[in-house]
């Protein structure tokens, strides 16, 4: 496996001339983000991903997690123990938290950059902190004071580890659906529950890096109404807390198996038993009946970041197919056929891949971060109709950023096995751990297809399409400053891009209207509409780097390659919106329509 070196040059582009991180540096509570701290906080976060996790990445996916059917116990492979204490020692998981619970108050554009290398060099390893950051915002937002005193400290450092227990093996995607139940024990004190049930597809519901887990679980009271209404939300630790804040008595629960998956085979996934004895002590987060509306600060935080995994394992994989290339050398180039050998870097469709791969991971890269910057902007910025309009773009994007990047991710791996040839479908040059390893994101943290449909209906029919139609609008505005350049690329760029918008708002008033009447042919279309969607931002996306690189050195490598990569973008990604637009508007008929036998 060529070894990982974080993309430090592209992630400080975008942070600085994108998203503009100046402007978010200058909030309330970011003002210590100056761009000397950022470039030093990379810059250290890429050491510990090269040289400390990005060596695990084959070790794990060779050793796996291992379950003891003994005591049930989980053992991380070799390594992994000792990397963590690392990361957490280091300070690395408190990055985008509070200062008044430990952690640093960094901007989440920040802490996405960071994220972004820990993902990219052992996504197996990144998964604990991911899960741990979304039981941080949840508690941050719902949790009591005593519940946020007890256990923030301890989950923002690290010393403790977060889990999301949602699915049961009846209750897949569908919650309403959720059976595990938690009876008042009035005995234990105030919010005291006894929790029993099983849990499935808990991601390190059981490990040996922490020494509390504490899980977040969702489960009905005995009063509780059917459907997702009866859904309440408790915290459910491994060990009691004592008084003072240690580990105390283990609690009533315990992982009863691990799953042997395709991927991310270091990273335990636990199928978790709740209460067969005397019931899990759990209390309750906020109000009864109110746990899934809670649990969507999490899993809404997750999404995002697992849009960011697509990102991380295309990079990966993107550096790996890119080193291969220019190193094996095969067949003449029919530029030079009179010459010996080419390296393959030489030939025109291996020239192709590789900048459709580096295309994708860019577009995303920005909008996952641009997604991020928003997010700050909707915590920090002082004026509330501002915070407001940045909190509806986040909410927006967040299921294009999950489905379009974990997709782009899986679609960029597998171009990495293509461009290796035969050796990629070898495990020995590690090119397929990454396909295996990426093609878990579009499942996890709601399906794609659940994103898609969240697109549509929550996010494009319940509003009107007001989002969409202003997030089309503002990236109208980039027109005049496209065109303003003369630049023959930039303008390809403009026309391309206009083209895009005009699509996506065509089919963003189909999805309206349609919506309304007919809500099986939108559902039928929603994922090609989040499609088109993703395709477009990134377009946006990337018209925006252009214009930053446009702005520069011209003589500059790197810049020019922004632009270059922009113009790709905009002759072979961009030109798929009319086609997306179609089977948008007209492709749902036979989807809708063909009879059970007839598949």
């Amino acid at each position: 496996m060529v070894p990982y070196e974080a993309p430090l040059k592209d992630m400080r582009f975008v942070l600085e001339d994108v998203i503009d991180l100046a402007a978010i540096n200058a909030l309330p509570g970011y003002e210590d983000a100056t761009p000397d701290m950022v470039v030093a906080v990379l810059e250290e976060a890429a050491k510990l991903a090269a040289n400390v996790l990005a060596p695990l990445n084959d070790v794990g996916d060779a050793q796996h997690s291992r379950w003891s059917e003994d005591d049930h116990s989980v053992t991380t492979p070799e390594g992994f123990k000792a990397a963590y204490a690392e990361y957490r020692d280091n300070g690395w998981n408190a990055v985008p938290f509070e200062p008044e619970w430990g952690g640093q108050g960094l901007p989440w554009s920040v802490a996405f950059a960071v994220q972004e290398m820990w993902q990219a060099s052992n996504m197996s390893f990144g998964l604990c902190p991911l899960l741990n950051q979304g039981c941080v915002e949840l508690l941050q937002s719902h949790g009591t004071e005593a519940q946020q005193s007890m256990y923030l400290p301890k989950l923002i450092s690290g010393e403790w580890t977060g889990t999301m227990n949602l699915t049961e093996p009846q209750a897949g995607s569908d919650l309403a659906a959720v059976r595990c139940r938690a009876e008042r024990d009035e005995a234990l004190g105030d919010r005291a529950y006894r929790v029993s049930g099983q849990k499935i597809f808990i991601t390190y519901g059981e490990h040996d890096l922490a020494s509390n887990i504490v899980h977040l679980v969702l489960a009905r009271t005995p009063t509780a109404p059917e459907g997702v209404k009866g859904i309440s939300l408790f915290i459910v630790p491994k060990y009691l807390p004592t008084a003072d804040g240690a580990p105390g008595e283990v609690n009533d629960l315990e992982c009863v198996s691990i799953e042997h998956k395709t991927g991310i085979n270091a990273s335990p996934t636990c199928t978790m038993q709740f209460g067969e004895n005397t019931g899990a002590i759990g209390w309750l987060v906020g109000e009864e009946n109110q746990g899934l509306r809670y649990m969507f600060t999490m899993m809404n935080n997750a999404r995002l970041s697992v849009g960011l995994q697509g990102v991380a394992i295309g990079d990966r994989a993107y550096q790996q197919a890119l080193a291969y290339a220019k190193d094996r050398v095969q067949s003449k180039s029919v530029t030079n056929p009179k010459g010996g050998a080419a390296r393959i870097i030489e030939h025109g469709d291996v020239r192709r891949m590789l900048l459709t791969m580096k295309a994708r991971v860019e577009a995303s890269r920005a909008l996952t971060y641009y997604a991020a910057s928003q997010l700050d902007i909707a915590k920090k910025h002082p004026d509330e109709a501002t915070r407001l309009r940045a909190q509806a773009t986040v909410d927006l994007l967040t299921p294009v950023v999950k489905a379009w990047s974990t997709d782009g991710g899986v679609e960029v791996a597998s171009l990495g096995i293509q461009v290796h040839g035969g050796m990629g479908y070898v495990e020995e040059t590690g090119a397929a751990q990454h396909w295996r390893d990426a093609r878990i994101a579009p499942i996890y943290e709601g399906t794609n297809g659940i994103q898609a449909a969240d697109l549509a209906f929550r996010k494009t029919v319940r509003d009107s399409g007001a989002a969409t139609a202003a997030f089309v609008a503002s990236s109208r505005e980039l027109a005049s400053s496209l065109e303003a350049t003369g630049d023959a690329d930039l303008l390809a760029l403009r026309a391309r891009l206009a083209d895009g918008l005009d699509h996506l708002e065509t089919a963003a008033k189909w999805i309206v209207e349609t919506g309304a009447k007919d809500a099986p042919a939108v559902a039928a279309s929603s994922a090609v509409y989040l499609e088109l969607f993703g395709v477009v931002a990134g377009g946006v996306m990337m018209a925006k780097s252009a214009l930053a690189a446009h702005g520069k050195d011209k003589s500059d490598k790197f810049l020019a390659a922004k632009i270059a990569t922009a113009r790709f973008y905009a002759d072979q990604l961009l030109p798929k919106a009319s086609g997306l637009a179609v089977a948008v508007t007209e492709g749902h008929a036979v989807v809708v329509s063909l009879d059970e036998d007839q598949f």
